[in-house]
């Protein structure tokens, strides 16, 4: 077919839609759109580019037969979210698992969508995305009340509704329906400026709901990489250099342990009890994470990232020294270090 398929998301391949796909479509090229895909990608041993840009931009950026594949939690929200990709486009060929549907956008490559519905036997469905939207305002759409929401990477608050509206006007942002906020949430997320919410990378639920693979320890020295309450940037930091990483909130400790622990990447994690339940947990051995016994963890993760050496000659030796700073200050409520 010569075909490129673009998928998102971890649980096309934890549920071997993936693998099956490659068996019928053949395609020419697989790349991987997402931080969890690109775990699960590479703990499924599968023949994958990994890319760190969403759907749309890999998309756009392609000439030929190409298709997104997609499991959404549900199928309704697996929609949703070709939906939201085929507003960004001219044309989108969406193959969605959960449902076994092969979405045609707004008019996509028809010959390629009868073709990928012949090879499979899902069903085809003709949709049309309108991409409008209302300046400054964003929908979170397909929602489950009760899951987590996330605008870039960071939890704002809890979903009560299925979709969740936010604003960006007069030079804020907030909460206009269907969430219950996270005032610490909102406030880590501008602490890097106010958003784009057009640009902005937003979804709700879990990140990821099968358990990390472990994988063999990593090189007990080197460069120490710090992760200050933004865990889908963990990938542009952790290479070969890399001995451990300082993870610095609940829910990016959580994220970082789960990549981690599949690289063989020790985490020390700063946390002070807010956690999402976000992510399967998972770490790798010699790690530790503490729990702040009066205060928050950012500052703490700030005052360590500043006053601690980012490399280390032995990572046990920088977990030590680190925990003798902290005494007092800190709980440890993790520690693998004799594992």
């Amino acid at each position: 077919m010569n075909l490129v398929m673009v998928v998102h998301g971890p649980e096309a391949f934890d549920a071997g839609d993936v693998e099956r796909l490659i068996g019928l479509l053949s395609p020419r090229q697989i790349l991987v759109a997402g931080v969890m895909a690109r775990t699960a990608a590479e703990e499924s041993g599968l023949p994958v580019v990994c890319t760190d840009e969403r759907p749309s931009v890999v998309l756009a950026a392609l000439s030929g037969r190409a298709c997104l594949v997609n499991r959404g939690k549900t199928p309704k929200s697996g929609r949703i979210f070709g939906e939201v990709v085929a507003g960004r486009l001219p044309g989108l060929v969406h193959v969605e698992t959960s449902s076994e549907t092969v979405y045609r956008w707004n008019r996509g490559d028809e010959s390629l969508a009868e073709e990928i519905v012949r090879r499979t036997e899902y069903a085809l469905v003709h949709a049309k995305s309108t991409g409008a939207r209302c300046e400054g305002v964003r929908e979170v759409r397909g929602c489950i009340p009760g899951e987590a929401v996330f605008v870039n990477g960071i939890v704002i608050g809890t979903a009560t509704a299925e979709t969740v509206v936010l604003s960006s006007r007069d030079g804020g942002l907030r909460a206009v329906s269907g969430l219950d906020p996270k005032p610490h949430g909102f406030e880590k997320l501008l602490r890097a400026g106010l958003p784009d919410l057009d640009a902005a990378w937003c979804k709700s639920g879990p990140v990821r709901t099968k358990p990390p693979r472990q994988a063999g320890r990593a090189s007990r020295g080197g460069r120490i990489a710090v992760i200050d309450h933004c865990g889908h940037t963990l990938y542009q930091e952790i290479g070969e250099d890399v001995c451990g990483v300082l993870a610095v909130g609940d829910d990016t400790t959580a994220v970082c342990g789960h990549i981690c622990s599949h690289a063989g990447i020790p985490v020390f994690g700063v946390v002070d009890g807010d956690a999402d339940a976000i992510v399967e947990p998972g770490y790798a051995p010699g790690s530790v994470v503490v729990e702040v016994v009066d205060g928050r963890d950012d500052d703490i993760g700030r005052e360590l990232a500043a006053v601690r050496d980012l490399d280390a000659a032995r990572w046990e030796e920088w977990v030590e020294e680190t925990l003798r700073i902290l005494a007092g200050r800190v709980r440890i409520v993790l520690d693998l270090r004799g594992e």
